[in-house]
């Protein structure tokens, strides 16, 4: 690196704790993808048992995902540092406590691991993680002026999206070499290099507002009983509708408060400026279309089209290593030519990139589907700085850490959404185009009509998903244009 490109970066060199930080945090979001079969194993779960395991994602989802309204408005009260520390600590303790969670039934006098334990260590370890993200975007504003904070919001996204992008690999590679518990353990050194780093960091500055406790546990409540009820979409049973309908119950509870409140969780002022609430529902949809690349990818690459699970990871990494680059270049136009037209520039990339995959056949191949997603994962990281430059730019001081942490939620429970909706209409889909297939036959020309007629209609529901993707992002183009006049 040259003497001047060192001199133009080091403007950026105070993110690098609180980056390392976010890249810990969101590897472990993904990590697990990986551990899962032999987490299972030890865990004594069978294949038919599948429903239950999958809580301990959703469980790091939903503790993910609430606890970052609450530590966004903490970090305005204690400051960025000290509630950074506090979330990193809570974390790495998580971390371990997840490593020994098959242990403790033993230790407290039982016969059989417990997948409970497991679900709750995972809960307690992504209430520290998920308030990492939103605090590190906010201390943006405390360590770098206004002008350089969109490269600075892209840096961080970008540390963010290459945590979730070496998950996996990080998973594997431990399973391969040692075992899925090391996955966890390893965090704690990371998380105390992380902390000294930090503790140089002069994002410490203390703001004189207050803490809504009863909106924060509304809020998680809300959230905990929508994605519980969302994650049973393809049941549709009683309890579906008993769980969606507590969400509403407790929604309507939460905004009663919200509007009554002194001090609501996400204070009022925010809530009335157009940028930011178009911010947030430009990056709602986006969550939603990003889900829907996450998981038709593999899954179309493992059914319909044959592959092995290796080639359908290898194929969505195509996807998701382009996003972190786009973030940095989408950061580095924000910075330039504000936020407006590097939004669009983003949608506009993404729903090509899903237009063209909604054109894939069973005989698609290189290099026109790796082209394809790369369009689709850089267009992705276009959107990072500039919907968070757009949110956080009107935001007052005292207010950073509440609007840096709803911005970063938002995409989140638009991913849940989009999750529940996919798997509802997929499943429904997909029946009623095989529902006129022969039934079960010796015959191979029966079952070679079989074969052909699923494969027909798994990949006429994949196409769909992407092209669903693509109007989706055509969608959010409107709040985009919303949230900023600058061009």
């Amino acid at each position: 690196m040259s003497i001047w490109n060192r001199i133009a970066a080091r403007p950026y060199w105070p993110l690098i704790p609180f980056c390392l930080g976010v890249f810990i945090a969101t590897a472990d979001q993904t990590v697990v993808v990986t551990l899962l079969p032999d987490l299972l194993v030890d865990l004594e779960i069978g294949a038919n048992e599948l429903d239950r395991a999958s809580w301990t994602i959703t469980g790091y989802l939903i503790g993910f995902t609430a606890a970052m309204p609450f530590m966004g408005r903490t970090s305005d009260r204690i400051g960025r540092k000290f509630a950074f520390i506090a979330a990193m600590t809570l974390f790495m303790a998580g971390s371990a406590f997840v490593a020994v969670s098959i242990d403790i039934p033993i230790w407290l006098g039982g016969d059989d691991p417990s997948l409970n334990w497991t679900i709750a260590a995972r809960v307690v370890q992504a209430i520290g993680g998920g308030a990492i993200i939103p605090i590190a975007i906010a201390a943006v504003g405390d360590l770098l002026p206004a002008g350089r904070q969109a490269v600075a919001f892209g840096i961080v996204g970008a540390s963010a999206e290459a945590g979730g992008v070496i998950g996996p690999l990080w998973g594997g590679l431990l399973t391969e070499f040692a075992s899925w518990e090391w996955a966890f353990w390893l965090n704690i050194p990371f998380g105390v290099l992380t902390l000294i780093l930090v503790l140089r960091s002069r994002a410490g500055a203390r703001r004189p507002v207050r803490i809504d406790w009863v909106g924060a546990v509304q809020f998680a409540l809300t959230l905990s009983l929508l994605t519980a009820g969302l994650s049973r979409a393809g049941e549709r049973d009683a309890w579906f509708f008993g769980l969606l309908a507590g969400s509403v119950v407790a929604l309507v509870l939460l905004v009663v408060w919200h509007l009554r409140a002194p001090d609501p969780l996400i204070p009022r002022s925010l809530v009335r400026l157009r940028a930011f609430a178009a911010a947030n529902a430009a990056h709602f949809l986006i969550g939603g279309a990003l889900i829907i690349a996450m998981v038709t990818i593999p899954l179309m690459a493992d059914t319909v089209l044959g592959k092995s699970p290796l080639e359908g990871g290898l194929r969505l990494l195509r996807l998701t290593a382009a996003i972190p680059v786009g973030a940095i270049a989408g950061g580095m136009l924000t910075q330039r030519y504000g936020a407006r037209w590097p939004a669009i520039t983003g949608l506009v990339l993404a729903a090509i990139g899903f237009y063209l995959m909604s054109r894939w056949g069973l005989d698609v191949s290189d290099p026109s589907m790796t082209i394809h997603l790369v369009i689709t994962g850089a267009g992705f990281g276009f959107l990072i700085s500039p919907i968070t430059t757009a949110a956080l730019r009107p935001a007052t001081d005292d207010d950073r850490g509440a609007a840096s942490s709803f911005v970063t939620m938002s995409r989140m429970v638009g991913m849940t959404v989009g999750l529940a909706a996919i798997t509802a209409w997929g499943t429904t889909r997909f029946d009623s185009l095989v529902a006129d297939a022969p039934a079960f036959s010796v015959d191979p020309a029966v079952q070679q009509e079989i074969t052909r007629i699923a494969a027909s209609a798994g990949l006429e529901v994949f196409q769909t998903f992407f092209l669903t993707a693509a109007v989706v992002c055509a969608i959010a183009l409107i709040p985009v244009w919303a949230m900023s006049r600058r061009t």
